[in-house]
């Protein structure tokens, strides 16, 4: 018996940052957007809890009680008073370390893999309290689709989008830490007044109508200066993609992959090859979205 979950990638489309509140947290107006890159998560019952991994830069990903995969188990078995003995393996296709939610998506999915093979039946309510415990950007990857997170970004309202938008991910040669992003963004706004996070309805509005224009006109980053100030090299690949006719180039959350937001398929393919002949990453992605949140996809039988 086994059961998989297929579980998407994000990108925000508008990350407000306010400053950092005392619990060392920061107030988020956080619009997310799933996009058709995926990992599959498999559980299997074990005598004691396992994860594996295999795909591109699975050497990155922990296979310890640190991997949120593994947290994920844990957490709902002790709400139920079960042992988490389950053999995970994660089938990694979301980038590692990337700002675009890979260890989010795979605690996700874990939940929702274990919940089923379990039979525990738990309704969304219960688990996106779960996943929120488990991290910020977990219960976006749960949901899918769109949606504006506020609090730290676990606080969600689904947000209705009206086509398909097309996207081109620059994988860079390296990671950054979420945490160090975030100590940078305090350092750099240290002596400057933090508006309080609100989510634009000029964006919105563009999400809704399904417009790539307007969405282009209105995406921002607040993480993206403190990415650049870490990782400067960031800033030719921003300029590549821009230059290859992207209509906006941002950081894809806490970075480093570099999305560049195409007005169709074909120009995704343009920008796609552009950025990788002028050799500033190390791989490109397409993907659109919005995409479907976690997902089963092979039942226990």
């Amino acid at each position: 018996m086994s059961v998989t979950v297929r579980v998407p990638a994000k990108v925000n489309v508008q990350l407000a940052v306010g400053g950092a509140r005392p619990d060392g947290f920061h107030d988020l107006a956080n619009v997310f957007l799933a996009v058709g890159l995926y990992d599959e998560v498999t559980v299997t019952p074990a005598t004691e809890l396992k994860i594996t991994c295999s795909g591109p830069d699975a050497h990155q990903v922990p296979l310890d009680a640190s991997n949120l995969a593994a947290r994920a188990a844990i957490a709902l078995a002790a709400r139920h008073g079960l042992s988490p003995d389950v053999h995970i393996h994660i089938a990694k296709d979301i980038p590692v370390a990337g700002g675009m939610a890979g260890g989010s998506a795979d605690g996700a999915g874990a939940l929702l893999a274990c919940d089923t093979l379990w039979g525990l039946g738990s309704s969304r309510e219960e688990l996106l309290d779960i996943c929120a415990e488990l991290g910020s950007d977990v219960p976006f990857s749960l949901l899918g689709g769109a949606a504006l997170g506020t609090g730290r970004g676990e606080l969600l309202q689904a947000l209705p989008v009206g086509g398909s938008f097309h996207w081109v991910f620059a994988l860079a040669d390296g990671g950054l830490s979420t945490p160090a992003v975030y100590g940078e963004f305090d350092r750099l706004t240290a002596h400057a007044a933090v508006p309080e996070p609100v989510a634009s309805p000029a964006l919105l509005a563009a999400l809704r109508d399904g417009d790539a224009t307007s969405l282009a006109q209105t995406v921002v980053n607040d993480l993206q200066p403190a990415a650049l100030s870490l990782f400067p090299a960031l800033a030719r690949t921003l300029a590549v993609g821009s230059e290859a006719g992207a209509l906006a180039s941002l950081v894809s959350g806490s970075g480093p992959t570099t999305a560049f937001l195409a007005k169709s398929a074909a120009s995704a393919d343009e920008i796609a090859s552009a950025l990788l002949a002028s050799g500033t990453c190390r791989a490109v992605r397409l993907a659109s979205g919005p995409a479907d949140g976690a997902t089963v996809v092979a039942p226990a039988v």
